[in-house]
């Protein structure tokens, strides 16, 4: 197996490489259009075959051209619980991808939007903007904080304790964490209630914070 954490250091955004070097097959996970080029000559030098582009949630509105980018590494795209293409449908958290003798499960976990998507491999979820280290997702009052909190009780801290969790966006330097970790000590899902949770994010303060820190996404986003 050969799997690579492909960084971008201007935003924190994080991408993943997974191949089966008997096969030579592999998938990206939440590729980024400007490393386009990057990503061929990779795949290239390791002589590697893109099966799959999946991506755990797209912002392809705030990123003109993103979509057209991906579409040169000429792979099937998954996202949003469906592919691009209809005839490759993913209807349901028990479904399954398989790059060479390698499997996927895909499991929907709306959160930053409502069609975001993880992907379970081996002991690893990558779970993108669901879940950072010790932090609320992405923005002080999340879209659906309802779905949030589901997905991550639900889906993610029901898996094993050791499970490795990797996130969209590094936190603090910490890219990756794990699931028993994140179960107790984080400081907005553990040691609390449901109802705890959604009364904190929608406090006044965190109202106050949301439009101002959407200003700062959409500024990333269009860099």
């Amino acid at each position: 197996m050969y799997f690579r954490i492909l960084p971008d250091e201007t935003n924190g955004a994080m991408s993943y490489l997974l191949a089966d070097l008997d096969t030579r097959e592999c998938v990206l996970l939440d590729p980024r259009g400007t490393d386009v080029p990057l990503l061929k000559a990779m795949l290239q030098e390791h002589q590697l075959h893109l099966c799959w582009l999946l991506r755990t949630h797209e912002h392809d509105a705030l990123l003109p051209g993103e979509s057209a980018a991906l579409d040169a590494l000429g792979a099937k795209r998954i996202q949003k619980m469906i592919s691009v293409e209809e005839s490759d449908r993913i209807a349901c958290e028990t479904s399954a991808l398989m790059f060479g003798n390698e499997l996927l499960r895909v499991m929907p976990t709306p959160c930053h939007t409502e069609c975001c998507v993880s992907y379970l491999w081996r002991d690893r979820l990558f779970c993108g903007d669901l879940l950072t280290v010790d932090a609320c997702p992405h923005q002080p009052r999340p879209a659906l904080p309802e779905a949030l909190w589901d997905s991550a009780t639900r889906h993610v801290f029901t898996l094993p304790g050791e499970t490795l969790l990797f996130y969209g966006h590094a936190q603090q330097g910490r890219v990756v964490s794990n699931v028993l970790e994140q179960r107790r000590w984080h400081p907005w899902f553990g040691n609390t209630t449901r109802d705890e949770f959604l009364a904190r994010v929608r406090t006044p303060k965190n109202e106050a914070n949301a439009s101002s820190m959407r200003d700062a996404t959409l500024s990333t986003y269009t860099l």
